[in-house]
């Protein structure tokens, strides 16, 4: 037997104990040092080479089972592959949910700093937007997906561009979907990702009956960096619009806060958290995350970090038309020289967010993300399916379409999300099952292979030391 390569320790010094978290089982113990010596007295032990049990004594023999019986101690290096594969295979296969991300339209109001250069001049008069025939289709193929998949729960999330722009859509989808869920007895839930400018009461008092868990709604920073980052395609700020609208609506809807930092606007998020921390509507708010903006270096103007590739001619190698960039394009790539300022402001922006009493990701449970689920699945304005939100727009990676279309490009592309395994290349690294090797639209974007893996290792083992306090804090 020996210690599993999925196990992570951080020493608590003002307690005089170790915390043990193994990433494949998500086990967490405090545990005394004399446990972590016990545990490794495993290290470098070759097959056939075991430990004498009758070098134990009874205190020590039940520490072992219970190291061994949270997934710490393994039989050897290939039980614990073994265990990964087949994580992986559960994750893949898992039918427990059906999730659906639909995008009503790629049109927007906002012209962020950050989004793709061409899609602030005439694109809104070309974006694609789902019409109601393409929506009656998408509600065809959901109720056989529900069919197909019989799952325990079923999720809709709508997203954009800007979905808000398109609301016959959502509201004929979240209908339907409602009494179609509902006839075979599945849970149904909605949760919209939205810039909050047109977000009113109505809209939530519309879509209220039909499951509705929430909006998510991105602020960039402070008053200023947000108008700054987020402006309307005039140029006029956003700020005091969107918090208006979250402080009419707060009290009939779960609000979720995002954001995206650069080098530009990181130093502004503590102001942020300070101004909703004043706000009536603080405590309404269930929880608040923020992310890195990513570009590459032939994209990026001084002091701003790297996001999306772009040709000689400086136009971007993604075609316009693309998802809103709100949600992806939040991994950083391999060797980039940013990476570590990634991981350190990741990490100060979690402590602040917990300082200022919002509830925010661990930074260690991110993941695997749905890319990697067979039933998660995105669909884009004209019905082609996708498997993440961040390659909508994207044709040539398109997997499918819901009126059941097969053609030689949707089909090579279903076979290659089907067979991705970035991970495979961080060999013996401990975060691999909540990591999967990073975005994949940031592999794809920076890298050029999808099975090659973004990492920030750094972020989460500082996010484990984090965890590893608030858990021994509450013990």
């Amino acid at each position: 037997m020996q210690p599993s390569m999925f196990n992570v320790r951080v020493p608590l010094e003002a307690r005089d104990e170790v915390f043990l978290m193994n990433t494949l089982t998500d086990a967490q113990l405090v545990v005394s040092r004399d446990v972590v010596s016990l545990l490794d007295r495993f290290t470098g032990r070759e097959p056939g080479r075991e430990i004498e049990w009758g070098a134990f004594d009874r205190a020590e023999r039940e520490a072992v089972d219970l190291l061994f019986d949270n997934g710490f101690i393994v039989a050897d290096r290939k039980a614990d592959q073994r265990r990964l594969d087949k994580y992986f295979t559960a994750v893949k296969n898992d039918n427990s949910e059906l999730h659906v991300t639909v995008l009503t339209t790629l049109q927007c109001n906002f012209a962020c700093d950050y989004c793709f250069q061409g899609d602030h001049g005439d694109h809104n008069k070309f974006a694609e937007k789902m019409t109601l025939e393409t929506a009656a289709k998408v509600g065809d193929w959901i109720e056989r997906e529900m069919d197909k998949v019989h799952p325990e729960r079923f999720t809709l999330m709508f997203f954009g561009g800007e979905p808000l722009l398109n609301l016959p859509v959502m509201y004929y989808l979240a209908e339907r979907m409602w009494g179609a869920s509902g006839s075979r007895g599945v849970p149904m839930s909605i949760t919209v990702i939205t810039n909050g400018l047109m977000l009113t009461p109505e809209v939530v008092d519309r879509l209220a009956p039909y499951g509705l868990n929430g909006f998510k709604i991105t602020l960039d920073g402070d008053r200023d960096a947000h108008n700054r980052m987020r402006p309307l395609r005039g140029g006029q700020g956003t700020f005091d619009r969107i918090i208006e609208n979250i402080r009419k609506v707060a009290g009939r809807t779960k609000i979720a806060i995002g954001g995206n930092f650069d080098e530009s606007s990181v130093d502004s998020y503590p102001a942020l958290l300070e101004f909703l921390r004043e706000q009536e509507f603080a405590d309404k708010l269930l929880n608040v995350n923020f992310k890195p903006v990513v570009r590459t270096e032939a994209a990026r103007p001084k002091g701003v970090l790297p996001l999306v590739p772009v040709g000689a001619n400086g136009q971007p190698l993604k075609p316009l038309g693309g998802t809103c960039m709100t949600n992806v394009g939040e991994a950083g790539a391999s060797g980039c020289d940013s990476c570590a300022f990634l991981d350190d402001k990741m990490e100060f922006l979690r402590k602040e967010t917990k300082r200022h009493g919002f509830r925010t990701s661990d930074g260690v449970h991110n993941g695997p993300c749905h890319i990697h689920h067979t039933h998660a699945q995105t669909i884009g304005p004209d019905g082609s399916l996708y498997a993440c939100p961040g390659f909508t727009g994207e044709k040539g990676l398109s997997t499918g379409h819901i009126d059941g279309r097969l053609d030689a490009s949707r089909e090579s592309a279903r076979q290659n999300f089907d067979r991705l395994h970035p991970w495979k290349e961080c060999k013996d690294c401990a975060f691999i099952p909540t990591c999967a090797g990073g975005c994949l639209v940031a592999s794809h974007t920076q890298l050029g292979d999808m099975n090659m893996p973004t990492c920030h290792k750094p972020s989460f083992e500082s996010a484990v030391i984090s965890l590893a306090h608030d858990v021994s804090s509450a013990a």
